[in-house]
């Protein structure tokens, strides 16, 4: 055998072992990155996931707290609406009905502040 020969054969043989001796090696090398990278993607979700809660928390609370403003807003305006009808404002808003002509029906009332109902309207 001559030299050539007998240093290819060496070489091969030494490619060989390496490669199995370095293919399993590789191939744990690979799952652990490929782990290490599915935890750090689910380490990311996690916080995202977080974060739209607490995003979703204060919106509701900013939510509830634009509610309760103008609820006040609404009662305020009820109150400045109710304490400005008096009796006089009532007897000129039903004296201004009587004037812008779209009347059909009239109730009048009475002493004992009823109204005076009309029973056979639909019967003629």
């Amino acid at each position: 055998m001559d030299k050539r020969a007998f240093a290819s054969a060496v070489f091969i043989l030494l490619v060989l072992t390496l490669l199995l001796w370095g293919i399993p090696k590789y191939k744990v090398y690979s799952r652990e990155l490929n782990g290490k990278a599915q935890l750090k993607e689910a380490e990311w979700s996690r916080k995202i996931a977080i974060e739209e809660a607490v995003a979703e928390k204060e919106s509701a609370k900013l939510k509830a707290e634009a509610e309760v403003i103008r609820a006040r807003g609404i009662a305020e305006a009820n109150e400045i609406i109710a304490d400005s009808i008096t009796e006089s404002y009532i007897r000129y808003k039903f004296v201004e009905g009587l004037n812008d002509g779209n009347t059909e029906v009239i109730y009048v009332p009475t002493e004992a502040n009823l109204p005076i109902l009309e029973a056979t309207r639909g019967l003629n």
